[in-house]
């Protein structure tokens, strides 16, 4: 009897127990960007036709719940290259990868990833990642940076503040520092960004962006000056987007600078067409010129896959 009347109790406890141990784990999200596009590239006097990777990618994030409601977030992100598998003799280039912890106070991440000045661009660049991108004439401020820790503030009032600090691990190179400002409401976007020795030692950049959706038409302006050794170098760049249809997008793009290139012009005109949810067939048309009277022309029809 007194057996029978222990393993009762045992058996009672036991799910209790259980129930107590239980803890809700989010699975990792596994996600990627397949962008590849065929190309026919004219720079200066070279023609040729080619098959480019837009920085495609593979990625791991997630969350995990941590006591004292605070949220552990992580992120695993490696470029891949779809055309021959080759990213300077690697299979696989890191991208933004980091640890946190988020709560009320904002969010705190440590590893390398784009700067706040970087992000704070947003959308404007309607060819991200192909021949058109700010990058290519308009800036060279667009940074990924190893070795920093960023803190963000919550929204508040649709305002985020933003500061990275970037260690140089270096005693004769600066650490640097990256910050913005942004603000967001319903189909309005705004930023300020500055950041100092982040592209090189005696470097300030300063970036102002604002965008503005209304009746399927998107605009959008970034303006980015850069100061050294007390000259000032300009650039800037108009973006127009137009959703004919449901599928259809149209695209334009204009932009002059003297911060990579000196008196360089860039053009873009594109279109994107929906396939699916995460998928879109695309093309593509860039001409760049520059103040040696030299120019690059890039002409593309692309597919954009996201899982």
């Amino acid at each position: 009897m007194k057996k029978t009347a222990l393993s009762l109790a045992i058996a009672a406890v036991l799910p209790a127990f259980a129930n107590a141990e239980k803890v809700e784990i989010e699975l990792p999200k596994f996600y990627g960007k397949i962008n590849v596009s065929v190309q026919n590239t004219q720079e200066g006097d070279a023609s040729i036709s080619e098959l480019v990777s837009n920085a495609s990618r593979l990625g791991v994030k997630g969350k995990i719940d941590l006591k004292h409601d605070l949220q552990g977030v992580y992120k695993a992100e490696y470029e891949t290259q779809v055309d021959d598998g080759d990213k300077g003799g690697q299979t696989f280039s890191q991208r933004n990868i980091f640890a946190g912890i988020k709560g009320g106070f904002g969010q705190v991440i440590v590893g390398q990833f784009d700067t706040p000045l970087k992000k704070a661009q947003k959308k404007i660049d309607l060819f991200n990642d192909l021949e058109g991108d700010i990058k290519s004439v308009i800036t060279k401020s667009d940074n990924r940076t190893a070795n920093s820790v960023q803190y963000n503030t919550p929204k508040i009032a649709g305002l985020v503040a933003t500061v990275a600090h970037i260690a140089s691990e270096d005693e004769t190179v600066n650490d640097g520092t990256s910050s913005s400002l942004t603000y967001s409401r319903k189909k309005f976007y705004a930023a300020v960004a500055y950041d100092t020795d982040v592209e090189a030692n005696g470097i300030d950049v300063t970036r102002l962006v604002a965008q503005y959706s209304v009746a399927g038409i998107t605009l959008g302006g970034l303006w980015e000056t850069q100061q050294q050794a007390g000259q000032n170098k300009d650039g800037w760049v108009y973006s127009a987007a137009y959703k004919l249809n449901s599928d259809v997008k149209l695209k334009a793009q204009y932009g002059e600078s003297d911060i990579a290139k000196d008196d360089a012009k860039t053009y873009s005109l594109g279109v994107d067409y929906k396939l699916a949810k995460g998928a879109k067939a695309y093309a593509f048309a860039t001409d760049e010129e520059f103040g040696d009277d030299s120019s690059n022309e890039y002409y593309g029809i692309g597919l954009e896959y996201k899982f």
